[in-house]
């Protein structure tokens, strides 16, 4: 995950910074970091969101930094 520790780096914060963010502790978000806890899909969607990235990116499944673009909910029949 060191994805993770890059963005946060990038922005020039501390763990206890993106922790306080996601209402946890600075060591349940170390964990996330270091590859020993696996991420919730909550947390992931808060990070995505505080990164202004793409969950896949956080992943490692793309390389592509930008979030995807928004649908609109008429388009997907929501």
């Amino acid at each position: 995950m060191s994805r993770l520790r890059d963005l946060r780096e990038d922005k020039d914060l501390f763990q206890r910074d993106v922790a306080k963010v996601l209402g946890m502790s600075q060591t349940g978000y170390s964990k996330y970091e270091v590859g020993t806890n696996d991420i919730p899909t909550d947390v992931l969607i808060k990070l995505a969101f505080f990164y202004d990235t793409s969950i896949d990116y956080i992943l490692g499944i793309t390389n592509e930094k930008d979030p995807y673009p928004k649908v609109s909910r008429e388009k997907i029949g929501i």
